[in-house]
């Protein structure tokens, strides 16, 4: 066992060029990592902090699996729409408290602000009063000319980095009219109770307990973007929100 150890790991750090090419490739893409050949240590581009830093044979293909994993980026849009607890999830795309929107890029598989006349779009306007994003594997047709996207939700709590994805409950859609096109924005709060910030149970219960909380998400849709005249159209229940995610999961 010991000598099939000893010739596998000698093999590892052969010096054969191709190996070594691809490693050189690799480290120049990840500066801070060392690694080993021949019993010789050799660092790329490496601060002088971490030049003392020394890597044990077995500890490289470890350190190389857990780099390559983090360098995995999640598949946004087709996240499961459902978690495994059954509740429904969402991704944020802009946190609450932000002016500057963010929309997640399929093509870069990055969140990346939101463009305007070909620039950055700032809001004109108080920040953002809930976590805005998408509920993950739906898809709504749009109008013609703009391409179909995830359904929007809006999650009630603290902030929110872009990219958090957590359990939801629905409590209410909030139906916006512009442009001649309806939007129907999901209203929610997180699952969890140590995240919640309001506890409203249903559309029912959020209409009674949290009026100003209601008013304050109309009259920040239909006055964020003066120069995108927004209709309010109506509001519906936790029930028609469960259906209409249903409906647009792919």
């Amino acid at each position: 066992m010991s000598c099939s150890k000893t010739r596998a790991e000698t093999s590892l750090f052969q010096k054969q060029p191709q190996e070594k090419k691809s490693l050189g490739v690799l480290l120049e893409r990840m500066p801070f990592l060392a690694y080993l050949t021949e019993n010789r240590r050799q660092t790329y581009l490496l601060p002088l902090p971490m030049r003392s830093v020394t890597l044990k044979k077995w500890q490289l293909p470890l350190l190389l699996l857990t780099l390559f994993c983090l360098s995995c980026k999640p598949d946004y849009p087709n996240l499961p729409a459902i978690s495994e607890t059954k509740h429904w999830q969402a991704v944020v795309e802009t946190s609450s408290g932000s002016t500057l929107p963010q929309v997640y890029d399929a093509k870069e598989k990055k969140f990346v602000p939101q463009l305007e006349a070909g620039q950055p779009r700032k809001l004109e306007f108080l920040p953002y009063p809930g976590n805005e994003g998408f509920i993950p594997s739906t898809l709504v047709d749009s109008v013609e000319g703009r391409s179909a996207a995830p359904l929007p939700v809006l999650v009630l709590g603290n902030q929110k980095e872009p990219g958090t994805v957590l359990e939801i409950v629905p409590v209410g859609v909030m139906i916006l009219e512009s442009d001649g096109e309806l939007r129907h924005l999901v209203v929610s709060v997180p699952a969890k109770p140590n995240e919640q910030t309001i506890t409203p149970n249903s559309y029912s219960d959020f209409s009674a307990r949290y009026p100003a909380v209601k008013k304050i998400l109309e009259q920040w849709y239909l006055n964020v973007n003066p120069r995108q005249p927004t209709r309010l159209m109506g509001w519906r229940n936790e029930a028609f929100a469960d259906q209409l995610i249903q409906k647009h999961v792919k």
